[in-house]
């Protein structure tokens, strides 16, 4: 895959974020379902009043019910149509686009960037309540209800074992060709006053359902169901275990990208699509 910008277009970065509830993930799909990349780029070729559709290439493909407040995208645009509508690209945008997604700014993005191939990490958050009387009628769209009550401890004791560079086969839905390699930076939750724990979660990538497996097994030692050790236990297996569960959508949300400096763009782009493996790893 080429990262060359088409003579005659220029690479545009859009910071975005939606309420995932109504949307079958951020990729668009067969069958006319509605998906985040669909309403941007019907968005995008309405008022630019374009034949064609300028496709968006994304950080990190969310799925069905999950949010995202700080995802960022890009697309290539005709530099005729973005020398029309820069400056009134954004409020236009805004008039178009259905409430439950915004773009916040765009704007050219640095020579080498590309949304997915050029950040470092990605952070998550997941929110859940022990809350006895359940979760709150105003966030129960971004907040886990569940009804055992959670030792925060234990699940933190968990998490750090599962810090670092591992493969992460066990809380991944294989992908034919896809490596489940993962370099896990940070894993730590805190209640806050409200009662609602919120597990942050980030990585330099992540494989598929990687983050919503993560947090089932850590409900699991924080209900006392499985001691502290169990999910590193199961890293090190290397297969998923069927107590592993995957916690449902709604409580993740996409909260930031992080990209290096305008210089190392290039490079961070060429070094995120090599295949990677784990020291000592044969080749085949």
């Amino acid at each position: 895959m080429s990262d060359e910008v088409q003579p005659g277009h220029v690479r545009v970065r859009l910071d975005l974020s939606y309420d995932g509830t109504d949307f079958h993930g951020w990729a668009k799909q067969a069958g006319g379902k509605r998906t985040v990349q669909g309403e941007i780029e019907d968005a995008l070729r309405t008022v630019t009043r374009s034949r064609e559709t300028y496709e968006l290439t994304v950080a990190g493909r969310t799925d069905a019910g999950v949010h995202a407040r700080g995802q960022v995208a890009h697309v290539d645009l005709p530099l005729e149509v973005w020398g029309e509508h820069r400056g009134k690209l954004l409020k236009r945008l805004a008039g178009r686009l259905p409430k439950d997604v915004r773009v916040w700014a765009l704007r050219e993005a640095a020579s080498g960037f590309n949304a997915r191939f050029s950040a470092v990490w990605r952070r998550y958050a997941y929110r859940v309540t022990d809350n006895p009387g359940g979760v709150d009628p105003l966030l129960r769209g971004h907040v886990l209800w569940h009804d055992w009550p959670l030792d925060v401890d234990a699940m933190n004791e968990a998490a750090r074992r599962l810090l670092g560079e591992h493969d992460f086969a066990a809380y991944c839905k294989k992908r034919e060709g896809a490596t489940t390699i993962r370099t896990l930076q940070e894993l730590s939750l805190v209640r806050g006053q409200d009662g609602i724990v919120t597990a942050t979660v980030r990585a330099d990538a992540f494989c598929h359902n990687m983050v919503r497996s993560l947090i089932g097994a850590l409900l699991f030692v924080g209900d006392g169901h499985r001691p502290p050790d169990w999910p590193g236990k199961v890293l090190a297996a290397g297969v998923r275990d069927s107590a592993v569960h995957v916690v449902r959508p709604h409580g993740l949300t996409l909260e930031e990208v992080g990209y290096p400096a305008d210089e190392l763009l290039a490079a961070r782009n060429k070094e995120a699509r090599n295949k990677r493996t784990l020291p000592g790893a044969g080749c085949c």
